[in-house]
């Protein structure tokens, strides 16, 4: 059942903003120069080309909830073993490239889940597992994303991953209502939002015209300053209905930190 997933679909992820809408920056202020004019360029991958030493991020999500525990193996080699449902791996470092990736069930390296050769850059991805082996509501599906690491300034970035198979595409608010940070997000899709640090109460709604679904799950959440966040919607509006039970929920993770200093 598992064996002959297709190709991986690649998502291309909008970046999280900082120092206002339309400037984007990585956060490491490695490489930058800044010209007599106060324009700041960046030639970090200039010297890491010349250097072949470009390096790229990549991590696993294992957000299938009715599949089993995962390994996972880079180039023939096993990197990642005996991966729970709703984990999220640490990022593995890789020098840009193409690599095999294959993923198989911990308990039988025979049952494969995934097996793709990946050309990846200077950048980082999930590789994230979605949708059920039992196909009573969305099918199991291997999808990349790519993530924006780079800084959001004085502010922090949540991306939003709808991972919930029984799921409608959903509006997130706050406020009862009355700010919209996410709208009409549907399954296997995501969106991100800067928003100012703080403490919140996340409300996921069933996507109206509207944005006034009834709340299916509030989530306190409390992004810190110049952190990227990802936060997958997983689980079941209606585990008992459901292949397995497991409870519709959010998996928040923290993809990249950075402590905002004004100026800089």
């Amino acid at each position: 059942m598992l064996s002959g997933a297709g190709a991986a679909s690649v998502v291309a992820i909008a970046g999280c903003l900082g120092g206002g809408e339309g400037s984007e920056s990585d956060g490491s202020g490695d490489g930058s120069t800044t010209d007599d004019g106060g324009n700041t360029t960046d030639d970090s991958g200039d010297e890491d080309e010349e250097n072949g030493s470009m390096e790229a991020s990549v991590r696993v999500a294992h957000l299938s909830p009715d599949a089993p525990n995962v390994d996972v193996s880079v180039d023939g080699e096993t990197v990642l073993e005996d991966v729970p449902y709703r984990t999220v791996s640490e990022y593995l470092t890789l020098e840009s490239g193409t690599y095999e990736v294959t993923i198989a069930a911990a308990d039988d390296p025979d049952t494969v889940v995934f097996d793709e050769e990946l050309e990846i850059g200077a950048s980082a991805y999930t590789v994230a597992a979605l949708g059920e082996l039992a196909a009573e509501n969305q099918p199991f599906e291997v999808t990349v994303l790519e993530d924006d690491r780079s800084s959001p300034g004085e502010d922090a970035c949540v991306r939003l991953v709808h991972a919930s198979p029984d799921a409608p595409a959903v509006d997130v608010t706050v406020g009862d209502g009355e700010t919209v940070l996410f709208e009409d997000v549907g399954f296997g899709e995501t969106a991100t939002a800067d928003v100012a640090p703080g403490e919140y109460a996340l409300e996921v709604r069933p996507a109206t015209s509207n944005n006034d679904g009834e709340v299916v799950g509030t989530f306190d959440v409390e992004p810190a300053a110049g952190n990227v966040y990802s936060a997958f919607a997983v689980g079941y509006l209606e585990p008992s209905d459901a292949p397995v039970d497991e409870a519709f929920d959010l998996e928040v993770v923290v993809d990249a930190e950075g402590e905002y200093v004004d100026g800089h």
